[in-house]
């Protein structure tokens, strides 16, 4: 014989929420709402915002190297070999910028000294002040408008320009000799790639 078993009954059908159980309930789910939306969209947010900052550090960046003018300070030892600038150890207003893209790379610097260092620093050209031609202004406009220099001083201004073979540098000089004692000296080296 087979035993049987109980029987089971269906289980008993939900009694009627009253109100303050419907309340919860909506209460429960707007809880889980707000924990879906902010699970969501604070990390979103966030996202959102970092990449604006990302893209904008990054035009800063592009605007900081873009940006004309000089900054103060020597140009670093490895410039000032690549572009053959021996910039004097006791020079002052000593300040430099550098260009680079496919076509040309540029140093800019800018320096005073004393007249026996101008004079070092022109033979480290294999040049000498005989060279230099009065108020001649051999840095173009181009590269005056990179650095804002103007050239527009007392003066006298005298310049010359040292061209080498490829791939030395070719340098623009423009010195003003207002105080002879110690020459203010305006240089862009220029190689070719």
């Amino acid at each position: 014989m087979t035993a049987s078993l109980p029987h089971q009954a269906a289980p008993p059908d939900e009694p009627q929420r009253p109100e303050e159980d419907r309340g919860h309930v909506i209460r429960r789910r707007a809880l889980t709402l707000l924990i879906i939306v902010l699970l969501i969209g604070v990390p979103a947010g966030y996202l959102v915002i970092s990449a604006n900052q990302s893209r904008d550090a990054g035009k800063d960046k592009e605007e900081k190297y873009s940006a004309t003018g000089l900054t103060a300070g020597r140009p670093s030892g490895l410039q000032r070999r690549l572009y053959q600038v021996p910039v004097p150890e006791t020079a002052t207003k000593v300040a430099h910028y550098e260009t680079n893209n496919w076509k040309t790379s540029r140093l800019y610097v800018q320096f005073q000294t004393s007249a026996a260092d101008f004079d070092r620093f022109l033979k480290s050209m294999d040049t000498d002040r005989s060279a230099l031609r009065p108020g001649d202004i051999t840095i173009s406009d181009r590269d005056r408008n990179v650095t804002g220099w103007t050239f527009t001083g007392p003066g006298p201004w005298y310049g010359l320009v040292h061209e080498q073979k490829n791939p030395a540098p070719t340098h623009d000089l423009v010195v003003d000799l207002a105080d002879p004692d110690h020459p203010m000296v305006y240089v862009v080296a220029r190689t070719v790639p």
